[in-house]
């Protein structure tokens, strides 16, 4: 559904909708899900492509994977009991969520090439006004649900702009150029390089591999999930939810030594080293990928190929970055040089500086970017003061080192509902969060930051922005989050009236929900 315009809308007026959620992925539908539960179908979800699937849908290059178990990485209220491997690779968590989108009657409130261009808090009205590809909005709530994977990162590179080859970034693969013998550079050896590497090895001519920093790497425990599983969990549900709740105590309990006790990671130290010794024999690449950093400091990557690509013949592993092109000339900062055909950038994404940032304007008439100065904060991840009905969904500091973001997504989700239904309960416009509560929040995030593995394990990584602050990574349980998010404490907001001339719309809260589609009936 492409319309601009939400029903009812008469022609030539701004079409007004209670909720706009930006972004099609598991946070925005997520958000579309937990909406009409609760008797709230005045939204729409906005996003940017033509289809719905956020990071899923963009990240489809040659061995892209999730490295969260396939039972843990899905919604609660959402199993599927179909997930063909113990790791899922994209196109099946990508058909995942369009069923997600199909079961739960969210295709009416979808809008695709819709891409949000700037969303700023009016005053006199109380209402956010949103600037779209698709035309104009009015919004009394605004849920961000871009996620912080989802704008690529390319280094400013010397001469990559006269390159005569094919340049094209993780996220953004070039499908319609065929690297069968070709001489391809990777640059970059995180999660994403990690799988594109050995999937590319074998098919091209030459392979040169730019890493400025090795990666610790542990044997991915991947394999078919056999038939009998798979209808044990569709036929007897309660036998997917224990494998489920055994999955989440596992990575639950590897929490503690991750934030308070990173000495307790030795001995996963110990069995990724034996992974590398197993699987580089050249002592001289084997000292090359070796890190120098405890374990757990930086992403802990899963791989069983990834070693044995790096070790064959046609591999060259440049331990230093890309610092310049010379036409086809491929220049590391060490000065090594190849020849090569394609550059793929595996550089990570935007994610201490968010681009979207740069297109929310609140109350005061700075953007969110503005407000930060280079460093996020957020109330329990969620809401920023000054950005009143602005709630984020993996906003600063929610991320994980350990377990599935699904988890996350639902508390904060949980948590923008009861916010919500207390702004109609209460009769008042908005909330906006004090800015002693959120400074409080983020001194205790912080405090509780130094004493974890990211803050004390010796690297520098993506987890860090600008100003060596980590603003990404929760330091905590996701337990500990789902108890701090399970209610809006109205304590730390501060309520603003409804304008005289808006009248009191009915209660969400009191309103019955939505009834639900056959699909999602058979799904509860």
């Amino acid at each position: 559904m492409a319309s601009a315009e939400a029903p009812g809308t008469a022609p030539g007026t701004t079409p007004h909708v209670r909720v706009a959620v930006i972004g099609s992925g598991f946070g925005g539908l997520g958000a579309g899900v937990r909406l009409r539960r609760a008797g709230i179908t005045d939204f729409v979800i906005l996003e940017r492509a033509a289809a719905v699937g956020g990071t899923w849908r963009d990240n489809s290059y040659p061995g892209c994977a999730c490295d969260v178990p396939s039972h843990l990485y899905s919604f609660s209220f959402a199993p599927n009991p179909e997930w063909p491997r113990s790791f899922s690779g994209q196109p099946h968590i990508r058909a995942y969520l369009e069923q997600v989108a199909d079961t739960f009657g969210l295709r009416p409130h979808l809008r695709f090439n819709a891409e949000v261009s700037s969303a700023r808090w009016d005053a006199g009205t109380a209402r956010w006004q949103l600037s779209t590809a698709a035309g104009d909005w009015t919004a009394d709530a605004v849920v961000s649900a871009t996620g912080p994977l989802s704008d690529p990162q390319i280094p400013d590179i010397p001469g990559v702009d006269t390159f005569p080859g094919r340049v094209f970034h993780s996220s953004r693969w070039d499908h319609d150029y065929d690297l069968t013998g070709k001489r391809v550079a990777v640059v970059g050896t995180g999660a994403s390089a990690i799988q594109i590497i050995p999937a590319i090895q074998p098919q091209v001519a030459r392979l040169t591999v730019f890493q400025r920093t090795p990666a610790w790497v542990l044997p991915r425990a991947d394999r078919e999930i056999t038939g009998v599983e798979r209808w044990l969990h569709s036929k007897v549900p309660p036998s997917g939810a224990l494998r489920r709740a055994l999955l989440f105590a596992v990575r639950e309990l590897q929490v503690d030594a991750f934030v308070n006790r990173p000495r307790l990671l030795g001995a996963v130290q110990a069995m990724a080293r034996r992974h590398l010794h197993r699987a580089v024999s050249d002592p001289a690449l084997r000292s090359r990928l070796t890190p120098d950093y405890r374990i757990g400091c930086k992403r802990i990557l899963l791989s069983n190929s990834y070693y044995p690509a790096l070790a064959a013949p046609t591999t060259d592993v440049v331990a230093s970055g890309l610092a310049e092109v010379r036409g086809s000339t491929v220049v590391a900062a060490d000065g090594t040089e190849a020849e090569v055909d394609a550059i793929v950038f595996g550089t990570g994404f935007h994610v201490t500086d968010m681009p979207v940032a740069d297109r929310i304007t609140g109350a005061a008439g700075r953007t969110l970017a503005e407000e930060w100065g280079g460093t996020m904060e957020a109330l329990r991840g969620t809401t920023v003061h000054g950005f009143p009905n602005f709630f984020m969904v993996i906003g600063p500091n929610t991320g994980l080192g350990n377990s599935s973001m699904i988890l996350m997504i639902e508390s904060q989700l949980n948590y923008i509902v009861d916010a919500l239904t207390r702004i109609d309960a209460l009769g008042v416009a908005a909330i906006d969060p004090t800015p002693e509560a959120q400074r409080r929040w983020n001194d205790d995030v912080q405090h509780r930051m130094r004493s974890t593995v990211w803050a004390t394990g010796g690297c520098t990584s993506w987890y860090l922005d600008a100003d060596g602050r980590n603003t990404t990574v929760w330091p905590g349980t996701t337990s500990r989050f789902r108890r701090e998010t399970r209610r809006v404490d109205l304590a730390e907001y501060t309520l603003l009236d409804r304008p005289a001339d808006r009248p009191l719309a009915a209660a969400a809260a009191s309103a019955p929900a939505p009834a639900p589609a056959p699909a999602e009936e058979a799904a509860r």
